[in-house]
């Protein structure tokens, strides 16, 4: 009786999910603009590119001269966004083009 209840409440609590439908006038993203080239690169200079797809998202892997500087990455649902190494000592942070500002994540992971 009470795992037919918990069942019955359930499929109630998850029923609006449902019932959602998708909007008629869906538009797709704006692609959004690269981050500038290296410092002491030439704009002339293409670098090159790796595609890759891990999981549902793609991935693009931007090389000068064999040195990795930036990752783009292209999610399944949502907005492409770009990994870039500003001091070309290995660790990336995110760019967004559309908010200037740094985005470190954080996260809590225990509460004491």
């Amino acid at each position: 009786m009470r795992l037919r209840l918990l069942f019955s409440l359930i499929l109630l609590a998850a029923a609006p999910a449902f019932a959602q439908d998708k909007p008629a006038n869906l538009e797709p993203l704006p692609d959004t603009q690269p981050p500038p080239m290296p410092q002491g690169v030439d704009e002339d200079e293409a670098p090159e590119i790796t595609i890759t797809t891990r999981g549902e998202d793609r991935v693009e892997e931007y090389r000068i001269h064999g040195a990795l500087y930036m990752i783009r990455v292209t999610p399944r649902v949502g907005a492409p966004y770009y990994l870039i190494d500003a001091k070309g000592n290995g660790v990336f942070s995110r760019f967004d083009p559309a908010n200037r500002q740094l985005s470190v994540p954080m996260w809590v992971l225990r509460r004491w």
